[in-house]
């Protein structure tokens, strides 16, 4: 649905905080399902931890709200300039079930819960075949920067 070439003219993140690598399905205003291949060689690695690598849960809700992005933007129909900035305005239950490692697969899915007045809230999980990591109620906000 998206590769990574149409994911980074989408989103601002770079190497290595970019945690996206491609949108599976994409279904405007409502949901997105996104993949995040998880490697030995993420930098988080080398000290998280050094003898039992585990991915931070604070990256698996980054990686959420990516996504959440993606489903943000192709909902109002806009790619996002240099002026443009999407931040987190607020995580809401967030619950950690599964440590994610090197060489899982992180499936994000994210549904729209609400928009209103610039305000986005989803609803996020992140699983692993079909076991949950992580799941969370994010709110996103797009502000213009001067």
């Amino acid at each position: 649905m998206m590769d990574i070439h149409q994911i980074l003219k989408q989103l601002p993140h770079r190497y290595p905080i970019l945690l996206v690598d491609r949108v599976l399905a994409l279904e405007k205003g409502k949901s997105i399902k996104a993949l995040k291949n998880v490697t030995i060689n993420e930098p988080f690695f080398t000290g998280h931890f050094p003898h039992r690598p585990v991915m931070p849960g604070v990256l698996m809700l980054e990686a959420l709200a990516q996504a959440a992005a993606l489903l943000a933007f192709d909902t109002l129909g806009v790619t996002p300039d240099d002026k443009t900035v999407y931040y987190f305005a607020g995580i809401d239950g967030a619950r950690f079930k599964r440590p994610v490692e090197p060489g899982d697969q992180l499936v994000l899915e994210v549904e729209l819960d609400r928009m209103k007045a610039g305000i986005f809230k989803f609803k996020a999980r992140a699983k692993v075949g079909d076991e949950v990591a992580c799941e969370a109620e994010l709110m996103c906000t797009m502000r213009t920067i001067a």
